[in-house]
């Protein structure tokens, strides 16, 4: 007997209350284990995200939008803490999947699936959901998020996608996912009202940190994957290992060579911009965008240098429509070019508001 046995298998009755849940259930609540499947599934975040911004702009009184907004803020970095760990948990465990273990005795609705089974990463998504909202709605939504919880983990047992112990072990991680990154966030805050004052070196920090964790995520992928090697996570997402030797998402991937020096050359002339303006302690979120393209050009940089080609290893994909693969550094580029436009937009308002108001006057 070994611990699989004990926490895993439970004696057998895992794979019993599976058979009862997933055979148990009748064909006709197929579209109910369809709708709760897609309700649970990580690509809903961005609608997660916007109605938590509707909710912040409509929201009245500031304790009750300095809540939202932290609530916000914590969904999004439990979002990517959950997406990396169900990630590595997957790949290091390898659990089979019920088709797997069962054969012809599973019920598949949609595709059959063998590998990475623990933990349901649909389970994990909706931990997320619960523990965001959770502090934010009364009692009769709180039951309104227990059923959805219950109701994700039991369409992706009926669908014979995994066991209840994959489940538990979702629920288990999102909530805690959660609670990580309230209680980490609240850790930072010492250091947010730093930036406030916005000393130049805690930007050139965070656009270090941007760089060592793109390496080192780098680093992994081509210790552990040989080149070319993928590895299905989700339905959606695979962990693969490419080199680019273009630009952001492949652009000028097949340019010829000359795309390279190039590359180093305007990614060096733009870090050295982006430093300049640092310097200068421009305002906190135009600050952030700044220090996070620094990081990301600078950890594309270092590739082009070390191995003439960036590394590549997120890869997202729906059916037929397939998003070129990228890094970290691509995220952090594209996240900060979405702030500098927000804080851009935000600073347009404003200048637009007082102008009317002098008008008025």
């Amino acid at each position: 007997m070994n611990w699989t046995f004990f926490l895993y298998d439970r004696g057998g009755l895992n794979i019993a209350l599976f058979q009862a849940i997933n055979t148990g259930t009748p064909a006709t609540l197929e579209p109910l284990v369809w709708f709760f499947s897609i309700v649970g599934s990580y690509w809903t975040a961005p609608l997660m995200l916007l109605g938590l911004w509707c909710w912040l702009k409509l929201a009245t009184g500031t304790a009750r939008g300095t809540v939202i907004r932290s609530r916000l803020i914590g969904f999004s970095v439990a979002f990517l803490l959950a997406l990396l760990t169900t990630a590595i948990l997957k790949l290091w465990l390898d659990f089979p999947r019920p088709p797997a273990v069962l054969g012809d005795m599973v019920r598949v609705i949609g595709e059959i699936e063998l590998h990475y089974s623990l933990p349901s990463g649909h389970a994990t998504y909706a931990g997320l959901v619960v523990g965001t909202l959770w502090p934010l709605l009364s009692r009769r939504g709180r039951i309104v998020l227990t059923l959805y919880l219950i109701l994700v983990g039991w369409s992706r047992i009926a669908a014979g996608m995994h066991f209840p112990t994959d489940v538990l072990a979702g629920w288990l991680l999102g909530l805690s996912c959660t609670a990580l990154s309230g209680w980490s966030l609240s850790l930072t805050d010492p250091i947010r009202q730093l930036t406030r004052r916005t000393s130049t070196w805690v930007w050139f920090a965070v656009a270090a940190s941007v760089v060592a964790v793109d390496q080192l995520a780098k680093l992994a992928i081509t210790r552990k994957f040989a080149y070319g090697e993928q590895v299905d996570i989700t339905p959606f997402f695979k962990l693969v290992h490419v080199l680019n030797p273009g630009a952001a998402f492949s652009f000028l991937a097949n340019a010829g060579g000359w795309q390279r020096y190039f590359f180093i050359l305007i990614g060096l002339i733009v870090s050295a911009w982006l430093g300049r303006m640092l310097v200068q302690q421009p305002p906190r979120i135009e600050a952030v965008g700044y220090s996070l393209i620094l990081g990301g050009a600078l950890g594309n940089v270092a590739d082009r240098m070390l191995r003439e080609s960036v590394v590549d290893f997120l890869d997202f994909h729906w059916r037929h429509v397939h998003w070129p693969a990228f890094n970290f550094a691509d995220i952090a580029i594209i996240s900060g070019t979405a702030l500098l436009v927000v804080h851009m937009l935000t600073q347009h308002n404003r200048i637009d508001t007082d102008a009317i108001e002098n008008y008025n006057h």
